[in-house]
């Protein structure tokens, strides 16, 4: 199966506890002046046909954005898995792409380099690799695999890895702007990223 942008559906991950944070919510922090969702979304809509939300929480919030918002059909923040499944039980597209919502250094061909991926590789899933090891909640994912996802989470799991361990997955590289993958997990981690850019 060959795959272009139009068969995807890119899910910007915003539905977790912000822990490291102080429970705050990560995607609506600011970051140099706008809410770190607002960044990824302007980026992403230059290179994405469509962008959903997933969020758990401050829904109207989000919904401001003009997305669809998509929550967890799990309860009690159970993690990106939990934020897969329901965007593929939710979009009508061929594949997810997911990315986290607190990593505001995207790349300008993110969604490129996955559909490059997939079609060099014919993968159900292609991940994220920064030169090190795979950054596993950047995925390019096939939706019909929601129902080898659902019986994964209903048995208890919730390891992204041990997920992707029972399909056929390819690595996407991004070696070479490895500081994508630079997170805001903490304040100090927000600020030192500000002051860099």
């Amino acid at each position: 199966m060959s795959i272009s942008v139009e068969d995807i559906t890119a899910v910007i991950l915003a539905g977790g506890q912000g822990r490291r944070m102080g429970g705050q919510d990560k995607g609506l922090l600011e970051f140099n002046g706008a809410p770190l969702i607002e960044i990824l979304i302007r980026e992403l809509e230059r290179q994405a046909v469509a962008i959903v939300i997933n969020a758990n929480r401050n829904l109207d919030r989000y919904q401001a954005f003009g997305l669809p918002v998509i929550s967890d059909r799990l309860e009690d923040y159970q993690g990106p898995l939990a934020g897969f499944a329901s965007a593929m039980d939710s979009v009508d597209s061929a594949f997810i792409l997911s990315l986290p919502c607190d990593g505001p250094l995207l790349a300008a061909d993110y969604v490129a380099r996955f559909v490059t991926s997939q079609q060099r590789s014919g993968a159900p899933i292609c991940v994220a690799f920064d030169g090190e090891r795979l950054q596993p909640v950047h995925a390019l994912i096939r939706v019909d695999l929601l129902a080898s996802l659902n019986r994964f989470l209903d048995s208890g799991e919730r390891k992204i890895d041990r997920w992707y361990a029972l399909h056929a997955y390819a690595q996407t590289d991004f070696s070479d702007c490895s500081d994508m993958f630079r997170n805001i997990n903490t304040p100090s981690d927000q600020q030192s990223l500000q002051a860099e850019l």
